[in-house]
């Protein structure tokens, strides 16, 4: 299944990737002036270029970690980077993985869904090897109940105080940095086998406006969001993280609307990325439902991208799929026609879980959708690892 020649602007936007990822002595990947890698503002100014291009990045969340009736946590050299349900279907990896690291502030050896995180570590750095790009995630659990991530019923009262008891001056503010110390020694610990720091997007905070998550609009003020945001950040800098990008992602609650979309934007000097989650709720492949979710889809993504734009940041369609992908079609005929449309860095579908009947965004072979995700494979304004691949 190899794709077409691709067109000389998809191969200079590949070479660009390349030279970003390139493997340098760590004498020659000094700090820029941001203070973060030179490698790191490579990595943000090639997600830029590929804004004003016509192509994009492809990525799945845990993508080689597991996929249907498949799991492999061994943590092996061999076992790294062997597997994944998209390149068994198109045979080629995500140019982007995506992994979650949630349970990592509980000092856990695996995340919320079993990921080991030594293994996390190893497919980064594999995947850097190749050329590849990884953004990451945080469903932490709630500092102050002790619940997840996701708000329960039962605790709803006492889990809207949360981002208040961990800003300074709050009741768990220690404990929360003690948290982010760990965090920090993660990106930390991501260096290639020279010693090179791996640059990497930082997602945590997403889709805050809505209201599922502790962070989330019913359970803190405009202010406290932005304060949780640029308490993230600062010491994450001040534990020496210099590898990452700062990623900003609300849900599609904004519906189009700019100022409800910036509401808790916490700053320029806090945010490189700008994107949005957004997901297609349409049980029984509803043609009409499917249809809503493409024109919200294109609505949302038109007023992100104008924004980015505005404010010079990179821009993205951070988490979307549709869940057991129900029409055949989905990829060329929903997904791609309002990706085409957008200046997009990257999209990212969620996970293949092995352990969830049919929670699943990407297909696997003999779905129904493969035949159509192949086609959508070899569009040209996509990029899969082998347009990315470094020579």
């Amino acid at each position: 299944m190899n794709k077409p020649s691709l067109t000389s602007l998809l191969a200079l936007t590949a070479i660009i990737l390349v030279s970003c990822g390139c493997r340098l002595p760590v004498e020659n990947d000094p700090l820029a002036d941001s203070g973060r890698t030179q490698r790191t503002e490579s990595l943000l100014q090639n997600l830029k270029a590929l804004g004003d291009s016509a192509v994009y990045m492809f990525g799945h969340h845990d993508d080689t970690m597991y996929g249907i009736g498949w799991q492999n946590n061994d943590a092996g050299d061999s076992a790294v980077h062997q597997r994944s349900d998209a390149e068994s279907v198109c045979g080629d990896f995500p140019a982007l993985l995506s992994f979650d690291l949630g349970h990592l502030e509980l000092g856990h050896d695996k995340n919320l869904d079993g990921v080991p995180f030594d293994r996390m570590r190893k497919e980064i750095v594999a995947h850097d090897e190749c050329g590849g790009m990884t953004t990451l995630s945080w469903h932490l659990d709630n500092p102050l109940s002790g619940g997840s991530s996701w708000v329960a019923d039962s605790l709803k009262e006492v889990e809207s105080g949360t981002v208040a008891a961990i800003l300074e001056g709050g009741v768990k503010h220690e404990r929360f940095l003690s948290w982010l110390d760990r965090v920090a020694d993660f990106l930390n610990s991501l260096v290639t086998p020279e010693g090179v720091r791996i640059p990497v997007i930082f997602r945590p905070w997403h889709e805050h406006t809505g209201s599922w998550f502790w962070w989330g609009q019913a359970h803190c003020t405009a202010e406290q969001y932005k304060a949780l945001w640029q308490m993230t950040v600062s010491r994450l800098k001040e534990k020496g993280v210099v590898n990452a990008l700062y990623a900003y992602s609300p849900g599609s609650e904004p519906d189009g609307n700019p100022e409800k979309y910036l509401e808790r934007y916490p700053g320029d000097d806090v945010i490189d990325l700008m994107g949005l989650d957004c997901y297609c709720f349409a049980p029984d492949a509803d043609t009409m439902r499917v249809a809503a979710y493409a024109a919200q889809l294109d609505k949302n993504l038109g007023m992100a991208c104008r924004i980015a734009r505005e404010h010079g940041k990179a821009v993205a369609l951070t988490e979307t799929g549709y869940e057991g992908i129900k029409t055949t079609d989905w990829w060329t005929h929903t997904l791609a026609p309002v990706l085409a449309r957008h200046p997009i860095s990257y999209v990212l579908v969620w996970r293949n879980a092995h352990d969830k009947p049919g929670h699943f965004f990407a297909p696997y072979p003999g779905h129904p959708s493969a035949a159509d995700f192949v086609q959508f494979y070899n569009d040209s304004k996509t990029l899969f690892l082998r347009d990315v691949k470094r020579q």
